[in-house]
């Protein structure tokens, strides 16, 4: 058994010899890109466990051991983890459990503080905790973030993105339901091979792939019918997590929507973007920026390879993050980046642009961030572009989810009217007779 290991301020060291004994838990979010994040793990010699457990008794376990004050997410996940380690499936003395921190100005780089405080109340404090971060906040000689693992994770979120967008635009329209769900799988089990051989993380490689990947997707036989066209924004779990959303994606499906859900790459492209606007506005490291911006063409040079494989196979390509970013000019300022600042603002400018004008706008109760750049550019949004139709949902343990869905379906009531008097105007005016002037002689 791995010994007890403290820093100087008494937090539990996750040891290289925990690395060999231990199950390492970590919450589940973005279905698609996760599962391919969890394979690259389990290359690198860590045994990482993707929790998907739900229902109410997870809020519960959540509110017994952190303030109901507290951000929905951070409810959730520490629940979940907690509710997991106390399951009996695992050993207690061989689990770690792990999260992300951001180490901005949001309650998010807290999750970490709250889970031993948490683990302690509940008399697991013998329980390791691992900080998943790029910016070197919490070290573990059992846990490095090395630029080999860096590179596959990028290149598994890439990928994410890419059948994420694929899926979405497949699914509502094929002929031989599961199709696009079978063929997501297969992907998912063909990259673990991939990554794991040492491939596919390359620029050249991960362009092959990419298109690879369009193009089986681009074989699933598909009918094209008119369906109500709905995007999805909000903070970042309760935006891709189905336990955040009470499975919002799945409950838009069951309405027969086409669902828009922005990847994952324009949210990193956006923290990195923070920093040129750090060093733009308040000056700084002239290296630093240099460093930073030589990052942001790294991951323009990622989008521009899932863009052109989309449109090569016939898909809707993803938005250009920069002109995303053009898109909030004269409505919110680029200063306004704390959380998913001003990208929240710009994704619903953006999905209203492309077509998919019925929106749900996700967000934690009492998210400051989201309140102002999500719920609070909805007038401005809709000013600008009249097609604009939003609805904002709380997320909340005391939230009921039957009004969540109401709520939601109002929005696409008003969606299937426009719907419907769209498609008498495309039926008047196929019927019309076509007028031809008469040629002079």
């Amino acid at each position: 058994m791995a010994e007890f290991v403290y820093d100087k301020n008494g937090r539990l060291i996750f040891t290289k010899e925990m690395k060999k004994e231990y199950t390492i838990l970590f919450p589940m979010m973005a279905r698609i890109h996760f599962n391919i994040i969890k394979n690259v793990f389990d290359h690198f010699g860590y045994k990482v466990e993707l929790l998907e457990t739900d229902g109410p008794e997870i809020a519960q376990v959540g509110l017994k051991y952190v303030h109901n004050d507290t951000c929905y997410p951070a409810i959730l996940t520490i629940g979940q983890l907690i509710h997991a380690v106390q399951s009996g499936k695992y050993d207690v003395n061989k689990v770690a459990l792990m999260l992300t921190q951001t180490g901005g100005g949001c309650r998010a780089s807290n999750y970490i503080h709250l889970l031993r405080k948490a683990l302690k109340k509940a008399g697991l404090e013998n329980v390791p905790v691992v900080s998943l971060n790029m910016s070197g906040m919490e070290k573990n000689p059992g846990f490095k973030i090395t630029l080999p693992l860096i590179r596959r994770i990028a290149a598994a979120g890439l990928y994410g993105d890419m059948m994420m967008s694929l899926d979405n635009q497949i699914k509502p329209y094929e002929v031989n339901k599961g199709d696009s769900a079978k063929m997501v799988d297969t992907w998912t089990k063909r990259l673990k091979v991939i990554l794991s051989s040492g491939h596919g993380f390359s620029r050249k490689e991960l362009a092959k792939y990419l298109d690879k990947i369009a193009a089986d997707f681009s074989t699933i036989e598909v009918h094209r019918t008119p369906k109500i066209k709905v995007g999805i924004v909000g903070e970042i779990y309760v935006k891709y997590a189905a336990l955040g959303n009470n499975n919002l994606e799945r409950f838009l499906e069951e309405q027969d929507c086409e669902i828009n859900l922005p990847g994952i790459l324009g949210f990193a492209m956006f923290k990195v973007d923070n920093r040129i606007e750090d060093y733009k506005l308040y000056g700084g490291s002239k290296a630093k920026y240099m460093v930073v911006k030589a990052l942001m063409n790294y991951l323009q040079d990622y989008e521009d390879m899932v863009i052109a494989s989309q449109e090569r196979y016939g898909f809707r390509p993803i938005t250009r993050y920069q002109h995303t970013k053009e898109l909030v000019k004269g409505v919110v300022g680029y200063g306004s980046k704390m959380g998913e600042g001003w990208l929240l603002t710009g994704e619903m400018l953006e999905l209203v642009e492309c077509g998919f004008e019925n929106i749900v706008c996700t967000q934690p109760f009492g998210c400051l961030p989201n309140h102002i750049n999500g719920k609070g550019m909805i007038r401005k949004i809709k000013q600008r572009d009249s097609r604009a139709n939003i609805v904002a949902i709380d997320y909340d343990p005391g939230a009921p989810r039957v009004n969540q869905e109401n709520r939601i379906k109002l929005m696409l009531a008003v969606a299937k009217e426009q719907l419907k008097k769209e498609q008498e105007e495309d039926a008047v005016s196929a019927k019309s007779p076509v007028k031809v002037k008469p040629v002079k002689k």
